[in-house]
């Protein structure tokens, strides 16, 4: 799904409820008056930002702060304010400091941003408050016993330091499990029966207000008695630096503001301290632009810019090997022969020793653009930060490409995940990094025509595909070092283990039937739910963010170094060129299989390509006989008579032994997948299917399968309400999403991905004009059936997103009662303000462009009211709020277009 980057939009005061166009003005719009300074918008946002800044900053800090987070320039009046805002925020002119520099804290009661009484907007999803754990209590008084009425300052404090990890929220179902495996204690049953007992240390929202159980604590920003010097020594010491280097301050570089920006690798003494240069406007174009200035500048004359006494720190301009370039650099060493100097390149990331005859003064008209060398770190490395064997994979995957890079942690160095997006299949950088430590003698021995015993068939695929575990030595080493980390957890309080910061790639531990195992994140889904890959067993699982663990530093080490045990096998002539099996062919396989404790195997073919091994199966170890193979079984079954009449009727040529060409389930691959293919992150969160001690949602009976939400309320024709753009194909058809509940479909979309993970792949009859669940990718989503094909697939309808899709039929299920609670959040527009016509595809892609996948503010013009919530349509004015000097209607800019495109023809 599509996470939204923030909403921008402002309150529209004066609009009129007219629904004639021309009755509020001659230009056939409704007038927005002036919106102006909005204080209490400011005062939400500046709450917000305090929150994700609770040491404090500095005053001339804020409006950068402020413009990052909400892509507009911070009222001038509101810094005037800031004194009177009390209830917020204080206000204090430090000591031995700039005498015109003031520091902003938050107020002592400022609460979390994601209160019941705010909405938490899928920004908050994906970047939360940094938040600081609270202190033990200063004296040993001892704590009151727990009671119905009360919690005592010690479980205070520990439910307060598990909620520190999870700044994104975290189910409150989860907290006894959680709290168990932390603190070898019992959660004092009547925490969750009265969750008001948690305000002092949490706020507490309800997605789901029909499941009360379904409730997501967030922790509020705590103080910290030692909160000031720190930062602020940083800050004090950065602009002495920049006073060293030059009498002019360089405006520091800021982090892009979108999830993936493209980055130039430069290089990488360290993976904690990776060189790289962002792409695009503000960045490399702004640079560019920058040093074709500087090139006519100096051309003009350049003997009297030369910069005959350079000191170290000092910025200068320089003569490149090609004498027309100039560049921007700082001396970093005068070295022995004077006439040399050592230079570091602020712009291009590097150093060389140069002439002294080549430096020049840098005038102050080249001081105002930001250097655009800068740092990252790699994340999930930096254990291993200089390791020679991950620098050398890192050198040769990375070094001089342009990448796409994920923003782990938006911090002064950020933390990254680097993706190289220039083949056919994404490649994670981080994690291929991480391969190269793998020790190659521990990996599953495999050879042709050789034969395996006591194997373990560990999973079953869709398509036929099962991974299995082979007697090895990293086996036998694998499963040592995992019962030390058990019995680890089982003693040891590991609050500290908690994984707060979940990426795809990184490798931790969760629980597989009741013992902790390797996995590495598949995907993330929203904040709270993930997808998960068992990389010793190659089962795929969704779970809660709160499942997993970190690896603790001790076993680090060795379980890294120990290559994946699950083995990825076929059976040899059985595959199929495309699609999956037949249910029935699966489960058979299923239960043939998996619960055998003897297998073996006889090596056919290996496939290196596809790390594919065509074997021979056996389910016990008469390997001797073929006849007993689980492949001739399945050969001479009706199972198989059936799965080649299904594939031969859509459309496909039998082919005698087509494993090769056989198509791997993509999970098991995304490791090493992008972002942006995976659906986000960070796209967007997480999930699993081992809930101990959780029923979940149960199924509904029958009769109720098909019962509709309720409709989504809309305000009165006239009035105005925050919307998202899920989809524009041109201005007569798009659909929109109510901006205040995009929250509680994300958290509706991670519960379905939950439920639905878990449950066995089962046929259903499927009918037309009925609602469902369907996997698309790796959402599940509410769609209706429009149609039903020959050959399997489906025409479905997103209802929450208006998005048209084909999928297999084995990929829908029955959409049970829980999910039916929250109106279908997609609703189809047409715009106001414009005549019906035929759109060309120039103006579709123009209206595309300014409204597709942006919150913008809607102006309800009319409703046309159907039967079916899907039928419902809309017309409305669109807003874009974005820019603080003005209100962009889309309806004008069409109408401009339209009549441009007249006077052309």
């Amino acid at each position: 799904m599509h996470i939204c980057q923030g909403i921008h939009s402002k309150v529209i005061v004066g609009i009129t409820g007219a629904t004639n166009p021309n009755e509020s003005t001659p230009l056939g719009k409704p007038k927005a008056s002036n919106t102006g300074y909005n204080p209490q918008l400011v005062q939400s946002r500046l709450k917000e930002v305090l929150n994700k800044h609770s040491h404090g900053f500095w005053v001339s800090k804020l409006p950068q702060l402020y413009r990052e987070l909400y892509k507009q320039e911070l009222p001038n009046e509101a810094l005037k304010d800031l004194e009177q805002w009390t209830h917020l925020c204080t206000v204090e002119k430090p000591c031995s400091s700039n005498p015109m520099e003031l520091l902003l804290y938050p107020a002592k009661d400022l609460s979390h941003p994601c209160s019941p009484s705010t909405v938490i907007t899928p920004k908050q999803e994906m970047q939360s408050p940094v938040l600081h754990k609270p202190h033990k209590p200063k004296t040993a008084i001892p704590s009151p016993p727990d009671s119905p009425s009360s919690l005592s300052p010690e479980l205070k404090h520990k439910l307060g330091e598990l909620l520190l990890k999870y700044s994104s929220g975290l189910w409150a179902h989860a907290l006894p499990k959680l709290y168990q495996d932390t603190y070898k204690a019992k959660l004092p049953e009547h925490v969750l029966e009265n969750l008001s007992l948690l305000s002092d240390i949490c706020t507490v929202d309800y997605p789901m207000p029909d499941n009360p159980k379904r409730a997501i604590l967030y922790m509020r920003a705590g103080e910290d008695e030692n909160c000031n010097p720190a930062p602020f020594r940083d800050l004090q010491a950065r602009a002495e630096a920049g006073k060293r280097l030059s009498s002019q301050l360089v405006p520091p570089l800021l982090i892009p503001s979108e999830e993936y920006p493209s980055v130039l690798v430069v290089e990488a003494a360290s993976t904690d301290s990776v060189i790289l240069r962002y792409i695009g406007e503000g960045y490399s174009k702004a640079q560019e632009k920058m040093e074709d200035e500087m090139r006519e500048f100096y051309r003009q004359d350049n003997t009297r810019h030369v910069l005959s006494s350079p000191a170290a720190g000092q910025l200068a301009a320089v003569h490149a090997e090609e004498e027309e370039e100039i560049l921007r650099a700082q001396v970093c060493e005068v070295m022995t022969d004077k006439s040399k100097v050592k230079v570091y390149y602020v712009d291009h990331g590097f150093s060389e020793i140069i002439s002294k005859s080549k430096l020049l003064e840098l005038h102050e008209r080249f001081f105002k653009l930001p250097f655009q060398a800068t740092k990252c770190k790699l994340a999930g490395l930096g254990p291993f930060c200089q390791e020679a064997a991950v620098l050398k994979m890192f050198e040769s995957m990375a070094s001089g490409k342009i990448m796409l890079a994920e923003l782990v942690q938006r911090e002064e160095i950020p933390v990254v995940v680097l993706y190289d997006t220039s083949q056919d299949d994404d490649v994670n950088i981080n994690a291929a990094c991480m391969k190269a430590l793998h020790d190659k003698s521990l990996e599953s021995p495999l050879q042709v025509n050789s034969v395996y015993m006591n194997v373990s068939v560990t999973s079953v695929r869709s398509d036929g595909t099962f991974y299995c575990q082979l007697p090895s030595r990293g086996l036998a080493k694998l499963n040592e070092i995992l019962e030390k980390t058990d019995s680890y957890f089982h003693t040891q309080v590991t609050s500290e283990l908690l994984v707060s910061r979940p990426f795809c790639g990184k490798n931790c531990l969760a629980r597989y039937k009741g013992k902790w195992s390797r996995v590495a994140i598949t995907n993330l889904h929203g904040s709270r739910v993930l997808d998960i890959l068992f990389v010793d067993l190659g089962v795929q699982a969704s779970v809660e963010v709160f499942e997993l663990r970190e690896i603790p530093s001790s076993f680090l080490r060795d379980l890294l170094t120990i290559p994946p045990q699950a083995v990825k096998c076929c059976l040899a002539d059985l595959a199929v060129n495309v699609g999956s099996w037949t249910p029935d062919a699966v489960q058979w396989l299923r239960d043939t299989v998996l619960h055998c404790t003897d297998c073996s195997i006889k090596v056919a073919q290996l496939d290196e390509g596809k790390s594919m091994v065509h074997v021979s199966l056996f389910t016990s170890n008469s390997f001797h006989d073929s006849g007993h193979s689980v492949n001739q079984q399945l050969i001479e079954s009706d199972l198989w008579k059936h799965q080649a009449d299904v594939y031969l009727s859509s459309g496909h040529s039998p082919s005698k032994n087509s494993a090769s060409t056989l198509s791997a389930p993509t999970q098991s691959q995304n490791i090493t997948g992008s972002p942006a293919r995976n659906g986000g992150r960070i796209s967007q969160a997480k999930r699993s299917n081992l809930h101990p001690g959780t029923k979940g949602p149960q199924p509904d009976t029958p009769k109720a399968i098909f019962q509709v939400p309720p409709l989504l309320e809309l305000p009165p024709a006239g009035h105005n309400m925050d919307i998202y753009v899920s989809l524009a194909c041109h201005p007569g058809h798009f659909v929109i999403q109510p901006w205040q509940d995009m929250y509680k479909l994300v958290v509706l979309m991670g519960e379905m991905i939950l439920y639905y993970n878990k449950t066995e792949e089962k046929p259903i009859t499927v009918e037309k004009n009925q609602v469902y669940a369907a996997k698309v990718e790796n959402n599940w989503h509410r769609v209706l059936v429009k149609g039903i094909l020959t050959n399997g697939f489906v025409s479905i309808y997103e209802l929450d997103y208006g998005r048209h899709e084909l999928v297999s039929s084995t990929r829908l299920r029955p959409l049970i009662q829980e999910f039916r609670q929250l109106p279908f959040q997609g609703i189809t527009a047409q715009l106001a303000g414009v005549k019906p016509r035929q759109w060309t595809e120039e103006a579709s892609i123009v209206f595309r462009n300014h409204v597709e996948k942006k919150p913008l503010v809607a102006q309800l013009e009319s409703v046309q009211e159907a039967f079916h919530p899907w039928d419902r349509k809309v017309t409305v004015y669109l807003v874009d709020t974005s820019q603080e000097e003005k209100d962009i209607w889309v309806h004008d800019l069409m109408a401009e277009f339209a009549e441009e495109l007249t006077k052309s023809a």
